[in-house]
């Protein structure tokens, strides 16, 4: 209060005295009035003394300034935003008053490159030159033999740093981030995978026709989401167990309690087992698979997974229909017919909830269920081989840098995969770009340091919450390659990569002290 009145006192002082000798003259005139005056020039008088002082005071207070803000009324602003806030500039008269507390830096610039209030600069500060942070750090032995490393600020698409940027490496998982980006593309964010029940309309046959959706799950529901995705992804997974349940009413309804029961699995074609082989990280791809195949319970990360998704898949669904009062026959494998009667069907949540899910997990059954789902929707065979050119297909279309890419599947778990940070960091800003609002959830699943997913573990004594970044790990190979806002609220997109590399726990340090490093830059 002592501040306020500081502030405001010196102008009521000059608006006093300006306003004294007008007030002066109506008192003189005031008292020489004609004795003869009634009451209603008195009230007159008054009121026009009243009206001279006001404005006399107005007067004397300055002027409005151009925001409609009188100046006295900004001097008032200035006395209170010294309480506390970021502090914009000290007066001579403020230097003996309290520094102002520090205030929280802006969370994310705008993408378009506004000032918002996201977002308090536009160009790059004049700190210390990127270079000169980043190298230390990268080149370090933790890192391997070969490394590569590139930052661009995501809203003017400048390239900031580079070193050996066109350098193409293995970029293990950081691959979900072109194929997330592919599948947008190619389906948009609002797309949905459908599973159905079917009848044969001569045969009786009923079919289980699988729609490649990675979200299907056939878990005991738990307030009213499935357990295996309620903490990760708010629910909505599309349930075995209900497709069943209004698959047996359909049933009851034309008087069939007892059906053949077949399953086709004949949208996706090709090896179903990933050319590393069998392995705990993913479950042979298959157009019909509840659960991802996982026989432990878990929702995410390596389990045991059965040998034949869809038969697995099939048998789960006879139980459920069982359980409503449809008896079947042992599932086989079939086609349903174009003549096939669609009785029920139950479908995925969003592409985008979906893309979310696999980046933020790191989800390799989602990945090459998306790659595979990218390259029908690109007119390719649904396989591995097709999944890779339907990817570089899109890609290519968006006229990203793809000098040197190799894809050989859509998870990242292939070691002939090849990309280049170049490649990494530009498909992170095609993903901000504001005009292509459909590829935002690249950017919003991936993984927040010290918070979810593959980065919850880390970070959590620097950068927690400013670095967001999808990770990359094989034998010998570790990646990182994400956005992180910056000391000036600048957001930037990096990747780092590093091969040959011989201890992953130290490697994964190197990787999140340069992201760390580039949060807390305010580097040109």
């Amino acid at each position: 209060m002592e501040r306020i009145a500081n502030a405001v006192r010196p102008r009521l002082a000059r608006a006093g005295a300006a306003a004294k000798p007008r007030v002066a003259r109506l008192a003189r005139a005031l008292r020489s009035r004609p004795p003869a005056l009634k009451t209603w020039q008195y009230t007159a008088g008054a009121a026009t003394a009243g009206l001279a002082l006001a404005a006399g005071v107005v007067t004397a207070a300055g002027p409005w300034d151009a925001d409609g803000q009188r100046t006295a009324e900004r001097d008032r602003a200035v006395a209170l935003e010294r309480t506390g806030g970021t502090d914009h500039g000290r007066s001579a008269a403020a230097v003996r008053a309290p520094r102002p507390a520090p205030s929280a830096g802006p969370v994310l610039l705008g993408l378009d490159g506004a000032t918002s209030a996201v977002g308090t600069k536009k160009a790059a500060p004049d700190g210390k030159p990127l270079s000169g942070v980043l190298e230390p750090l990268l080149d370090v032995s933790a890192l391997g033999g070969t490394r590569a490393a590139a930052v661009v600020d995501v809203a003017t698409g400048k390239r900031l740093y580079s070193s050996g940027a066109g350098t193409a490496l293995t970029p293990a998982s950081t691959t979900k981030i072109a194929t997330a980006v592919a599948a947008l593309s190619a389906l948009g964010p609002d797309h949905r995978f459908t599973t159905r029940a079917a009848l044969e309309p001569d045969t009786g046959e009923l079919v289980l026709v699988g729609g490649g959706d990675p979200t299907l799950t056939a878990r005991e529901k738990a307030g009213g989401t499935s357990r295996s995705s309620e903490a990760e992804s708010g629910g909505g997974w599309a349930d075995l167990r209900e497709l069943a349940a209004n698959t047996a009413t359909a049933l009851g309804k034309r008087g069939i309690h007892k059906v053949t029961l077949s399953y086709d699995t004949t949208l996706y074609s090709g090896p179903a087992v990933h050319p590393i082989g069998v392995n705990d990280n993913l479950a042979p791809v298959s157009a019909l698979i509840a659960d991802e195949g996982r026989t432990d319970g878990s929702s995410s990360g390596p389990a045991p997974r059965v040998s034949d998704p869809a038969k697995d898949a099939a048998s789960k669904f006879a139980t459920f229909l069982k359980a409503a009062g449809i008896t079947t026959t042992p599932p086989g494998p079939s086609k349903a017919t174009t003549r096939a009667q669609t009785l029920a069907t139950v479908s995925s949540p969003p592409l985008s909830d979906v893309v979310e899910r696999m980046l933020t997990n790191s989800d390799n059954d989602i990945a090459e269920a998306l790659a595979r789902q990218t390259a029908l929707a690109s007119g390719q065979p649904g396989s591995f081989d097709g999944g890779a050119k339907a990817i570089s297909a899109r890609l290519t279309k968006l006229g990203l840098p793809m000098s040197g890419a190799s894809f050989h599947d859509g998870s990242g778990l292939n070691r002939d995969d090849r990309l280049t940070a170049d490649l990494l960091t530009a498909l992170l800003v095609t993903a901000g770009d504001p005009g292509r609002p459909g590829l935002r959830p690249v950017l919003t699943g991936l993984p927040v340091a010290g918070f979810t997913g593959t980065l919850a573990d880390r970070y959590t004594d620097s950068a927690a919450g400013v670095v967001r970044a999808k990770t990359g790990t094989l034998t010998g190979v570790n990646t990182l390659a994400g956005t992180v806002v910056d000391a000036d609220g600048r957001l930037l997109a990096f990747a780092f990569m590093a091969s040959g590399t011989a201890d992953p726990v130290a490697a994964e340090s190197a990787l999140d002290k340069a992201a760390t490093a580039l949060a807390a830059c305010g580097c040109r």
